[in-house]
């Protein structure tokens, strides 16, 4: 702790915005700063979704000198999918005095105050603000509704002349602003990379029509691909599996001409949905028989390793060959553009693409009801970007990872990061 407090802390004691502190610190000891404020809160350090409904969120929690910071990480302005996050304080922690930390809430625009800070367990922690007066203002709700649109989105309310846009909008700010800050965090952890996978997984920003951008996480599991939300909207709310990539099923797109006729991509789609369809039948049909001879051998000694597992992990390691053998295959760049008829968010999209795969995409009516995966195409850009087309929507969305270094966020194990997954994904369900 001492030789943190040497090399870390003190030096940035005497910077701007820790000066009026500086005369406490002076008199503690190493030793307080360690136990009351590294070592107490060291448990919240990493990443963390808070529970705001179908919302989400993405809060990093850090330690920031003499202070341990929770920041709030937003999509940059939708359409712009590849400008940088924007972040804004919620909490910060440290010594006023010897001895005791300090929480202040920092949300609304009158700056820190009195807030409270409980650590649940270990992967979950609730915060409170004792002075939920701050985050008014004097004009009243359409004042901080107004300031709300500006931060959140960039623009006024008639800026935006889509109806429908207007009315998620309005619903967001009634259903977030409720919570005042008081709320409960969960941890989740950044997916484990593999020298294997298509690209490195992570987070990205993606477009999401009407309700703007949203914070996708990539991981890879095997033979698939998978993209869980982050952050959320009422029809597929955050900790839902957005998309899922079918690595073992690539996609040759037709000459540029053919590509932006609709009908003709969708027909290429749809066959390979169908070929999907078979494959899943045949092996459906294939376990259950290999089930009825299991049972009829129940007399017989177990072997080490029942045949169906070799099976299993063959069947994956020759869908993960394939695919690696289609990606050395493919031409390094292709070109590509939207077909006619499908909407995008963002017309400032790659036009040439490295890949292409055979995915699902999940839709739903508002309030998550009637939820069903519908066939669509992956498509590979480059390292940074990739896109999905949804072909009963005929619409694009374009994903552009997010270039921050998160620290304390990686999963202890692979079992962990699963874990971690199912259990965001069943409190929405």
């Amino acid at each position: 702790c001492r030789d943190v407090y040497a090399k870390r802390i003190n030096p940035r004691v005497k910077s701007g915005r820790f000066m009026k502190i500086l005369p406490d610190y002076e008199h503690m000891e190493y030793r307080d700063v360690y136990t009351c404020l590294l070592h107490r809160y060291r448990h919240i350090l990493g990443l963390w979704q808070p529970d705001i409904g179908p919302y989400g969120g993405l809060l990093n929690v850090v330690v920031d000198g003499l202070f341990i910071i929770g920041w709030m990480y937003l999509p940059p302005h939708d359409p712009h999918v590849d400008d940088p996050m924007r972040f804004k304080p919620l909490f910060r922690i440290h010594l006023m005095e010897r001895k005791s930390a300090t929480v202040e809430c920092m949300y609304g625009h009158k700056g820190p105050h009195n807030g409270h800070i409980q650590i649940v367990k270990k992967d979950e922690f609730s915060t409170k603000c004792n002075q939920t007066d701050h985050h008014r203002m004097s004009g009243g709700r359409q004042e901080e509704f107004r300031t709300w649109l500006r931060e959140e989105w960039g623009r006024t309310l008639e800026d935006i002349f889509h109806e429908h846009m207007q009315e998620l909008i309005l619903m967001k700010f009634i259903y977030t602003s409720q919570y005042d800050n008081c709320l409960t965090y969960r941890r989740i952890y950044l997916p484990p990379s593999s020298p294997a996978d298509l690209l490195n997984p992570g987070l990205f920003k993606g477009t999401y029509g009407s309700h703007g951008l949203e914070i996708v996480m990539l991981s890879f599991h095997g033979k698939k691909a998978k993209g869980t939300k982050i952050t959320g909207d009422p029809n597929i709310p955050a900790g839902q599996q957005t998309v899922e990539i079918d690595l073992a099923h690539p996609i040759q797109l037709p000459d540029i001409e053919n590509l932006r006729n609709f009908n003709e991509l969708s027909r290429i789609v749809l066959e390979v949905q169908e070929q999907v369809r078979r494959e899943q039948q045949q092996q459906e049909e294939e376990e259950g028989q290999d089930e009825e001879e299991g049972h009829s051998r129940q007399g017989d000694s177990q072997q080490a390793e029942p045949p169906a597992q070799r099976d299993d992990a063959g069947a994956e390691g020759t869908e993960a060959a394939g695919a690696a053998a289609a990606q050395e295959s493919a031409p390094n760049s292709q070109p590509f553009v939207l077909p006619v008829g499908v909407i995008s968010r963002n017309e400032d999209y790659p036009r040439t693409c490295r890949m292409c795969f055979y995915g699902t995409g999940l839709i739903a009516g508002h309030g998550f009801t009637s939820p069903e995966r519908t066939p669509g195409i992956f498509i590979l850009f480059d390292d940074d970007r990739f896109g999905f087309i949804w072909l009963e929507l005929k619409s694009f969305s374009l994903y552009s990872r997010i270039k921050v270094s998160f620290q304390n966020a990686e999963a202890p194990s692979r079992e962990a990061f699963d874990e971690m997954l199912k259990n965001i994904q069943s409190m929405t369900t």
